[in-house]
């Protein structure tokens, strides 16, 4: 596992929270009757229909069940300052990971099988450590309607599309934001950004058999090849239009965004003020919003 990581102590969701995200989150809080949508049809849904899926086809991970996920995932609460979800392994083909936290039920972590093939054991945690991140900050909020949404449409075709005209755009909008700062709380768990780097390449154009052929400079090379698209009217058009359907920014995007935020002031500095090692001088201690 390498290097022990350090506790980082008192750390709050606005300590590390993207631009994009707060500025996204603003906007969506602007939508009329979304909030009242989420507690009295969506949420109630979700409860039932995700709680039951889990417990029913997949592992709970535990210190006699999978006990090596179990301290990757301990090992993240602690430095990330939050109470240990539920973490749950599901066999699936798709390289993916999910949370969700729910009214009056434990939030949870879904990990899928393929995922971890792919994934060392540090890049694993990376992987558990950017879903946290969405605990922390209490994106489950709006990540429930998005899920919901994707499953009206499937089977309620006419409320799917009813829903999907008026707050669709902008809930994708606000969760390809939000991903920009769970990636950040990968950083911060795992304290390595060529680690958070590496999962988005292997996402991107990984398999277990080529793992071990990929180069994480060529990437983040790649990763600046394509902000130069942006040099002109139609490159900045057509990525647009690339990601507007999607619910997480393009991998490249996500590399070079942690990669950036990794060299700034700003993270050197929340290490260093969140890692003292007197809570009470933490506490007493101011911290700036950005």
């Amino acid at each position: 596992m390498g290097f022990v990581k350090t506790p980082l102590i008192g750390l709050r969701a606005d300590h590390f929270r993207h631009p994009l995200d707060l500025e996204a989150t603003a906007s969506l809080k602007q939508i009329p009757g979304l909030d009242l949508l989420i507690r009295t049809v969506l949420g109630p849904i979700a409860e039932q229909f995700f709680y039951l899926e889990n417990i029913a086809s997949s592992v709970l991970v535990s210190e006699q069940q999978l006990p090596d996920l179990h301290k990757l995932l301990l090992e993240a609460c602690r430095v990330l300052d939050l109470e240990p979800p539920q973490l749950y392994v599901r066999q699936h083909p798709v390289p993916n990971a999910y949370t969700f936290a729910m009214r009056g039920k434990q939030p949870f972590v879904v990990l899928h099988t393929s995922l971890i093939d792919l994934l060392t054991l540090e890049e694993i945690q990376a992987v558990i450590a950017h879903e946290l991140g969405h605990l922390k900050c209490e994106h489950s909020v709006y990540l429930t309607p998005v899920n919901i949404l994707v499953l009206a449409a499937k089977q309620l075709p006419n409320w799917g599309e009813m829903l999907a005209q008026s707050i669709e755009a902008q809930l994708l909008e606000w969760v390809r934001c939000a991903e920009f700062t769970c990636d950040r709380a990968a950083l911060l768990a795992t304290q390595n950004p060529k680690v958070v780097a590496s999962v988005l390449m292997k996402l991107a154009g990984g398999s277990p058999t080529l793992a071990g052929q990929l180069n994480l400079d060529a990437f983040l090379k790649q990763a600046r090849a394509y902000d130069d698209i942006s040099n002109d009217q139609l490159g900045e058009m057509l990525k647009q239009a690339r990601t507007a359907q999607l619910t997480h920014p393009v991998p490249v995007l996500r590399a070079r965004e942690i990669d950036r935020w990794a060299n700034s002031k700003a993270y050197q500095s929340l290490l260093e003020t969140r890692s003292l090692s007197n809570p009470e001088e933490t506490k007493s201690g101011g911290w700036r919003n950005w």
